[in-house]
């Protein structure tokens, strides 16, 4: 992947973490990269975010975030849970996400492997074909279940889903 994929997703991966005070930061940085990455329209996501969050406090994104992300499991940040519940695929598939990590050279928090922070790192450090089939396969059908789950809710962070969304969609291998 180009140096400029592997740093927009390492950019929306921090915005996908539990917010810190270095939040504002995290976001400007991945405008940043957004923007060095020519990806007009999940910069206009992003910007929509930015605005959405302008004047919260750390607490209130802390506590948005885990009421969107920890306490509704429509909208875990689990991506092997949207593609297998809990069947035994997705034992397999966290796995092999576990592995594809360490072969990667990315590092695992405290999070499960098959988290969005750690996928989306992993999409921008393999090769097009690995990462357009992890965006096609994964992270693609997981977002799509996620924005689902969050339309007509005007919550906080469907912007930001939405710039990640447009990022995964272009790295899609073409079906």
């Amino acid at each position: 992947m180009t140096a400029a994929l592997a740093t927009t997703c390492e950019a929306l991966a921090a915005l996908v973490a539990y917010p810190r005070a270095d939040y504002a930061t995290r976001v400007a940085a991945c405008r940043e990269a957004l923007v060095a990455a020519d990806a007009g329209q999940a910069i206009g996501h992003l910007d929509a975010f930015a605005s959405r969050i302008d004047g919260s406090t750390l607490e209130e994104m802390q506590e948005r975030f885990t009421a969107t992300f920890d306490l509704n499991p429509a909208c875990t940040l689990d991506v092997g849970w949207h593609l297998y519940g809990e069947q035994y695929e997705r034992g397999a598939f966290l796995a092999a996400m576990r592995e594809a990590l360490r072969t990667h050279g990315v590092s695992e928090s405290m999070e499960l492997p098959d988290h969005l922070t750690h996928l989306l790192t992993l999409m921008g450090r393999q090769d097009e074909a690995r990462a357009g089939e992890l965006a096609s396969r994964a992270l693609g059908p997981a977002l799509e279940r996620i924005l689902t789950a969050l339309a007509g809710t005007d919550n906080l962070f469907e912007p930001l889903l939405r710039a990640i969304a447009v990022v995964v969609a272009q790295t899609r291998t073409p079906s």
